[in-house]
């Protein structure tokens, strides 16, 4: 009797060890469900913080003051001519605050250099600055409330609060979100115009179909790349839906009317963002309304047709690569948010007979397969709608570790792990969110990409408070920020010398890695048997991304 007892008594130490972790997974369940707005919320507000604590340490990046420029013309003089090629929304919500706190046109005939001329204009430019990267905030708080309400009515709350803090802490995310530029928005709206279309799928009522309209202007109007993502992301959708549900010929017919008048209200909207403008498109020699959005689309497919200097992995292209954004999404999103997504996926797979779960990598891969067959490679950041899926995805890969927990003790362990990892992966890149490379690129991040992933001029700041420490008088630089005399004032740095790639110059030289991968101070690519100076020295320190060299007199 005594030997029977025993496997009996472990076996019921045992179960009721499982009812403990069993119950103790239901509770946190439930209450992440109870409390997941106010939650998700809270991880926003945390977001917005740490976005907000950039500012000051980062100097102007190459794009933002041509998006400022641009903005700031939309708002005074309800015209757009500086660059058509980005529409209007993002950049207005850019220049609106600069615009209440007294900034008016320079007239300047180059949009960069009005930005210039107005920041310094204005007395403080720092705070310019900060009013101007406050105006995409608002994108952030959509894009986040995308994802909460996307996850919570497809998922549910618990889903719904990790896949929001999954969002806010990607420090690409936060990167661009934090600059004033175009890719947040698009984000935003893109996600937003997703959703709204699926609620409207289910219940196509007259109110939804204006707000259908509504967020589809929303999102053109933040970013040209919509027109060409959305119906990507919509036809992987409706492909979903034919494999999980068949055909509805009734369902289609009852729709078709309303979904005529969300795109017929849809482009009314998109006509009012361009302040219903009516004129001559010079390109194709005829009158339309809007002309500035259809010259910024001709610019678009022109820009693409010519491709883009772009640098990856040690080689140069005009064109891009197919695998640049696998690769830049591979090496720019923290690992333990990757193997969360792996899982995720699996979990996707299991889910595949019901249309929720599609939906996600849906709208993930009509972002991501368009964009990879693009010429223009210059930056994850031209993806960045894809983490409003991969979040949702991820978050179900946490639910499902959670649920293998039950009989196996290291998922609910490696659970933990991993989301510790991003936590504090994400907290070590504060406030590099640009530059930030995950533990696959130990060092050397210039190897593998540069650009908006790494060197877009964030690191003036840093530059001339180091060179302060370090003396120098002068400087040879070349920046992706055209430094002229207002911008060299307002950064603070010494005399500046252009690079000349081939004679040294004594002193201090400060290297942009994204000049020398994709113009080589002026070499071009055309001389490919003619080295830089500096590639024959090793740099004295890293500034930021920059590197600083040292070459002595004589």
């Amino acid at each position: 009797m005594a030997r029977t007892k025993q496997p009996v008594r472990k076996e019921a130490l045992a179960n009721a060890r499982g009812s403990d972790q069993s119950r103790r997974r239901e509770g946190a369940v439930v209450f992440l469900s109870r409390w997941s707005l106010p939650l998700a919320l809270l991880l926003i507000v945390i977001g917005v913080a740490r976005i907000a604590a950039t500012y000051r340490v980062l100097f102007l990046t190459a794009d933002e003051p041509g998006h400022f420029a641009s903005g700031l013309e939309y708002l005074s003089r309800h015209v757009y001519r500086y660059d058509p090629q980005h529409p209007p929304l993002a950049r207005a919500m850019a220049a609106i605050l600069p615009y209440l706190a007294g900034a008016r046109p320079a007239d300047e005939p180059v949009a960069s250099r009005e930005a210039e001329v107005v920041a310094v204009r204005s007395g403080d430019p720092n705070r310019l600055l900060a009013l101007m990267r406050t105006g995409i905030l608002p994108f952030f708080v959509l894009a986040s409330l995308v994802v909460y309400f996307w996850s919570r009515h497809a998922f549910g709350g618990a889903v719904a609060v990790i896949a929001t803090a999954l969002f806010t802490s990607v420090p690409a995310v936060l990167a661009h979100a934090g600059l004033v530029t175009t890719d947040m928005a698009v984000t935003a709206c893109l996600g937003a115009a997703f959703y709204t279309l699926i609620r409207w799928a289910e219940t196509p009522t007259w109110s939804r179909t204006i707000l259908l309209a509504f967020a589809g202007a929303l999102a053109v109007l933040s970013k040209f790349t919509a027109l060409l993502f959305f119906p990507g992301a919509v036809l992987l959708a409706i492909i979903g839906y034919l494999a999980t549900s068949g055909v509805d010929l009734r369902a289609v017919r009852e729709r078709a009317p309303k979904l005529g008048v969300a795109l017929l209200g849809c482009a009314f909207l998109i006509w009012a963002g361009y302040w219903f403008s009516v004129g001559n498109v010079a390109r194709w020699d005829t009158h339309l309304p809007a002309p500035a959005f259809w010259e910024g689309i001709e610019s678009v497919l022109e820009h693409n047709e010519a491709g883009h200097p772009a640098y990856l992995l040690g080689r140069f292209s005009q064109t891009g690569w197919w695998y640049f954004f696998p690769v830049a999404l591979a090496v720019k999103t923290p690992i333990a948010f990757l193997l969360l997504f792996g899982v995720g996926c699996y979990a996707c797979w299991r889910g595949r007979t019901l249309f929720r779960y599609w939906l996600p990598i849906a709208f993930a891969l009509g972002v991501l397969l368009p964009a990879m067959y693009g010429n223009v490679n210059i930056g994850v950041r031209h993806v960045l709608p894809v983490y409003v899926g991969f979040s949702m995805v991820a978050a179900l890969g946490v639910v499902q570790l959670l649920k293998w927990s039950a009989g196996r003790r290291w998922a609910g362990a490696l659970a933990a792990a991993l989301l510790l990892w991003l936590a504090v992966s994400g907290i070590a890149a504060h406030p590099d969110y640009l530059s930030y490379f995950n533990e696959l690129v130990p060092s050397e991040r210039e190897a593998v990409l540069v650009d908006s992933d790494l060197d877009w001029g964030q690191d003036v700041y840093r530059l001339a408070r180091r060179l302060r420490e370090l003396g120098a008088t002068e400087v040879s630089l070349g920046s992706v920020v055209n430094v002229s005399d207002e911008m060299q004032k307002w950064s603070g740095l010494p005399p500046i010398r252009p690079i000349n790639p081939i004679v040294p110059s004594k002193g201090w030289t400060v290297v942009s890695p994204t000049l020398d991968k994709t113009t080589e101070y002026g070499l071009d690519h055309r001389f490919p048997n003619v080295q830089p100076w500096y590639r024959k020295l090793q740099p004295k320190e890293r500034v930021g991304a920059l590197l600083l060299y040292h070459v002595p007199p004589g």
